[in-house]
């Protein structure tokens, strides 16, 4: 099914990125900058202080910053109309799971009622073009015994953080078979597709309440990192991983236009390749070279999904897409980059 895409095809296009000020659109950016695309960000201001947004100066790879909430729906539709995108890439989010349990009124908001203004965005703009919206592992209802997850199994999340993903993933569906349907592609020119990746990690993350910034900070204030659920089972993958799957399908359908691609894929790590949360922290601890962690687990904390992993046979048939770094080279690699982070934050960049 297909051929093997080329990054290339992305070279001299105009992409349209929303939340490029945060961690993962930052490396998108980056990506994109190299691959010779002329970017529109749209995104609020950087989440955390410092930020890879503020250290990798990605306000200079952009050739326009919009600072909105992509919740302002007319604000955001006169940006996609005069970037005249020929990709829109939605990664705008609410992306942490305990701040959901804390504010689920604003994470439905941002990441459902945002996706959908995106989505209309595009629609109102009435021209073709690649549509990629970025939701999350977790939009899946959840496997009571772990097996992992394809593109057919149903939406859920028993958390609010997951409900938004697995809501932001009907929205898209319902725009699709509403204005943008696969069989009619020749009249709207559209191709909506939705990804699901992994839990990322790589250098330039500072956001509160993830596992490799909370392991940083305690290791370099030379105390043992807490871990809150040693036991659960993500699958842990680099930054760049999914963010090279997201780029190779948006290569796939500016190349060979068709309806094979409107549909939700996953993009995650190898079959096998899932470690628990406190096998991260001990290869992080020992790639450090010292360190120790220690299990705060709260049986009355709000609850997370003990085991997620993600099925990745869809892409690697049809694009074909690979991940290539073990877990233990992601936690490898993110560990090397995460001292030079700090002693940049250390001088006030």
């Amino acid at each position: 099914m297909g051929g093997t895409y080329s990054l290339d095809t992305l070279r001299g296009t105009r992409v349209f990125v929303t939340g490029h000020t945060g961690f993962k659109g930052s490396w998108l950016v980056m990506l994109l900058h190299r691959l010779g695309a002329t970017v529109t960000g749209y995104s609020l201001p950087p989440p955390t202080t410092p930020s890879l947004f503020e250290v990798a100066r990605i306000r200079d790879l952009v050739a326009v910053h919009h600072e909105a909430d992509i919740r302002d729906a007319a604000r955001l539709a006169a940006a996609v109309a005069a970037a005249e995108p020929d990709v829109v890439m939605h990664l705008a989010a609410q992306p942490l799971v305990r701040l959901s349990h804390r504010d689920p009124l604003e994470t439905f908001s941002t990441n459902v009622v945002g996706t959908a203004s995106v989505l209309d965005a595009v629609r109102h703009r009435g021209e073709e073009c690649v549509l990629i919206s970025v939701t999350s592992d977790k939009c899946y209802e959840p496997h009571d015994d772990g097996h992992p997850h394809d593109e057919t199994d149903p939406m859920g999340g028993r958390d609010p953080y997951s409900a938004s993903k697995g809501a932001a993933e009907l929205v898209a569906a319902s725009y699709r078979r509403s204005y943008f349907p696969p069989e009619r592609l020749a009249e709207h020119g559209v191709q909506l597709a939705t990804v699901r990746a992994g839990n990322v990690i790589g250098g330039g993350d500072w956001a509160e309440d993830r596992i490799v910034t909370d392991i940083v900070r305690h290791l370099v204030a030379g105390k043992p990192v807490p871990v809150r659920n040693p036991a659960a089972v993500r699958p842990w993958q680099h930054v760049l991983e999914p963010l090279s799957g997201y780029l190779t399908l948006a290569a796939a359908m500016l190349a060979e236009p068709g309806p094979r691609w409107c549909a939700g894929w996953n993009f995650g790590p190898a079959a096998g390749d899932a470690v628990t949360v406190s096998e991260l922290a001990q290869i992080f601890i020992c790639a450090w070279g010292a360190g120790s962690w220690e299990d705060i687990h709260d049986p009355r904390a709000p609850i997370e999904t003990h085991v997620l992993r993600l099925a990745i046979d869809k892409a690697r048939a049809a694009l074909p897409w690979e991940p290539r770094l073990t877990a233990h080279e992601a936690i490898h690699r993110t560990s090397h980059a995460s001292p030079r982070a700090l002693r940049g934050r250390h001088r006030g960049v």
